[in-house]
């Protein structure tokens, strides 16, 4: 089966704390496979078997303390 990536934009990441903090609550999101944040583009790509809800991956960014644009959308840096 195919790897879905999406790029998602969250802002008010300021350092590899942030980074860690956001991947480690996608982590947890099921089907999530492999998580990767970029704190000076503001993104964090989503690598996953199925499709993952938005709302679960803005739950997971939101509880580590940050707020979740839409795919395709530049972050509020």
């Amino acid at each position: 089966m195919d790897t879905i990536e999406t790029t998602w934009p969250v802002s008010g990441m300021t350092c590899d704390h942030c980074a860690r903090a956001v991947a480690d609550e996608l982590e947890r999101v099921a089907g999530v496979e492999d998580v990767t944040v970029d704190v000076a583009a503001g993104t964090a790509t989503v690598s996953s078997a199925r499709p993952v809800a938005e709302r679960e991956v803005r739950a997971a960014v939101e509880e580590a303390g940050y707020l979740l644009g839409r795919p395709g959308l530049l972050p509020v840096l």
